[in-house]
């Protein structure tokens, strides 16, 4: 026995060390319970003294079963003694259904398990300062996930969005545990053995996302941005009413622009822009015009006269109305059709010529802005990212991803440390929305489950202007909605506070590591539900590799000692001492 319970206050009892008994240091942080006739009760060491223990109530053990919260105090007259072996694996779980996170470094080493389920099927946050092991912890649970005799994880989706390639050496040789198990990696710069090009189909691509790729930021240019892709389709399209409704639009625009207060020369120049950027096999400006007796090619219809109208006026307004018909106006494009990004170029730029946008002063700078970033896109280096070689479906692409050698790949990384922060979260924005899509429309509810980990989250999950815009946020709409239907976020930060407050309030399970700033150490108080101060003290003095554990899937906050790595991600610091040494010389 450890003392006598001298008053309890609020959650915490007060114990008192009997004269000469000698108490160690090593209680602090400690599992105690308290017995009466009638009950146990769990409680954790949280300060000593000379003469006064304090002891916090985390739960009460019944039937040999852990229930966590303490409706009941115990009586004044309770024992009080250290935690039994049997007692401790009622905290830390034990079941076929569960792997091991680490070890406790306060019962010697004692294995800590969690329930699959109740760790996976719901969204995790990982955060520490940098070199407190969280990269190191992330590849040591999804290497103790495939190692676990238990289970064999073949149908596992782990999709890793990684800013600085560290995980590659983390998990390329999976296939050793099992010839089953497969990594596939995917970058963003020049492709190695074994590796992939990093490419999204644009014509899977919405309206939300071409306005986040294009940098939108004023509602007007929504409207222009879908007009964009249903032109974009129209044009793509090849079947003969697709071409009737083209040279519709076409025509409609040619009309539009016959009838503006512009002179000649300038209606000339817009016409001409229209149809080299959009023309068909039967309307260009090298088609041949039948007049009364002689024929003309429609771009000598424009020949200017002397009185300063087109020589070929009334030729010309009727070869032109004869490609109107009104019923088209009706007509809907299929979807599912193949398209580049040159081909949405040529859309957009027919969109702001044939509609006027860039001739209102309202609509010119937003049009422009468009116009420009997605130019700028199309010849840089980033265009090749949108350039997916041949059409495929949403399901087929997503089964792509996940497929290596024709056989199931488990881990996807994706290698993203050689490009912009901008254009890297509207990549992992796009992937995020395509997978939501998808396992939305699947038949049994959550039967493929996904798992998407944001290393240096901080860089996407933000509290942006997407709600503002679009009038959500993907990534707050998968933290609200996703579980459901199997989609969850894994977020991995070392500025918490920097990630969107939505986001972290649905996060049931934390492996906090060692952070100091305080401002992150302040706002985890704030957000993180049912966070006391215990825990937020408790990670300010961590080891490397070592972490304070909460949420669902743990019965009570535990300190964990993750192991390390086997093999470790790329992610140590740079070995300073032998890098400045000059080899062969003193």
């Amino acid at each position: 026995m450890l003392g006598n319970i001298v008053y309890i206050n609020d959650n915490i009892a007060h114990i008192q060390i009997p004269d000469g008994t000698p108490i160690g240091a090593n209680l602090m942080n400690m599992h105690v319970i308290f017995e009466d006739e009638s009950k146990k009760i769990l409680g954790e060491v949280e300060d000593i003294s000379k003469e006064i223990i304090k002891v916090r109530f985390l739960g009460e053990i019944v039937n040999n079963s852990f229930i966590g919260g303490v409706i009941r105090k115990p009586s004044l007259s309770a024992n009080l003694r250290i935690i039994t072996n049997d007692e401790v694996k009622l905290i830390v779980g034990s079941s076929n259904e569960s792997i091991t996170i680490g070890e406790s470094p306060l019962y010697d080493g004692y294995p800590i398990t969690v329930d699959i389920n109740e760790f996976f099927g719901h969204h995790l946050a990982i955060f520490g300062n940098t070199g407190s092991g969280k990269s190191c912890g992330v590849a040591r649970i999804l290497q103790n996930v495939f190692q676990n005799q238990n289970i064999v994880p073949y149908k596992a989706n782990f999709l890793i969005f990684d800013s600085y390639g560290e995980y590659k050496n983390a998990f390329k040789n999976i296939g050793s545990i099992n010839s089953n198990f497969n990594f596939k990696f995917y970058t963003t710069s020049k492709p190695e053995e074994n590796s992939f090009s990093l490419e999204i189909p644009p014509w899977l691509m919405s309206i939300d996302d071409f306005s986040l790729l294009l940098g939108a930021d004023t509602h007007s240019q929504i409207p222009m941005i879908e007009r964009m892709l249903k032109l974009t389709r129209i044009f793509a399209s090849k079947d003969d009413q697709a071409t009737s409704y083209k040279n519709h639009l076409i025509a409609s625009a040619i009309m539009m622009i016959l009838y503006t207060n512009q002179t000649s020369a300038s209606k000339r120049n817009d016409i001409f822009s229209i149809l080299n950027t959009c023309s068909t096999n039967e309307f260009n400006l090298e088609a041949p015009v039948q007049g009364i007796g002689y024929v003309r090619k429609f771009r000598e219809c424009f020949l200017i006269d002397s009185t300063g109208q087109f020589s070929e006026s009334i030729l010309l307004t009727q070869y032109v109305s004869s490609f109107i018909k009104e019923e088209l106006n009706k007509y809907e494009v299929d979807d599912d059709l193949f398209f580049t990004l040159e081909d949405v170029e040529k859309a957009l730029n027919f969109t702001l010529i044939s509609e006027g946008l860039l001739r209102n002063e309202k609509a010119y700078n937003d049009a422009i802005t468009l116009k420009v970033r997605l130019h700028s896109l199309v010849i840089s280096e980033y265009g090749k990212f949108f350039n997916y070689p041949k059409f495929i479906t949403l399901e087929n692409y997503i089964a792509s991803l996940v497929t290596y050698n024709g056989k199931k790949a488990q881990i996807i990384n994706f290698n993203l440390e050689d490009i912009d922060d901008s254009i890297a979260k509207v990549i992992v924005k796009i992937y995020t929305r395509l997978l939501f899509e998808f396992t939305k429309k699947l038949t049994k509810r959550a039967s493929i489950p996904f798992h998407i980990f944001l290393e240096e989250s901080h860089r996407y999950v933000q509290q942006d202007n997407d709600n503002f815009l679009l009038g959500y946020n993907v990534f707050e709409r998968v933290a609200k909605e996703g579980r459901k239907y199997g989609l969850v976020l894994d977020l991995i930060s070392q500025r918490p506070v920097e990630l969107s407050e939505t986001v972290i309030s649905q996060c049931s399970n934390f492996l906090i590591f060692k952070m100091t700033h305080p401002r992150d150490i302040e706002y985890i108080k704030k957000m993180i539900p049912n966070v006391s101060a215990e825990i937020i003290e408790k990670q300010k003095s961590l080891q490397p590799g070592t972490c304070v554990a909460f949420g669902s899937a743990f019965k009570v906050p535990m300190i964990i000692k993750l192991k390390q790595a086997d093999p470790e991600p790329s992610s140590g610091n740079s070995d300073i001492y032998a890098n400045w040494q000059v080899k062969g010389k003193q």
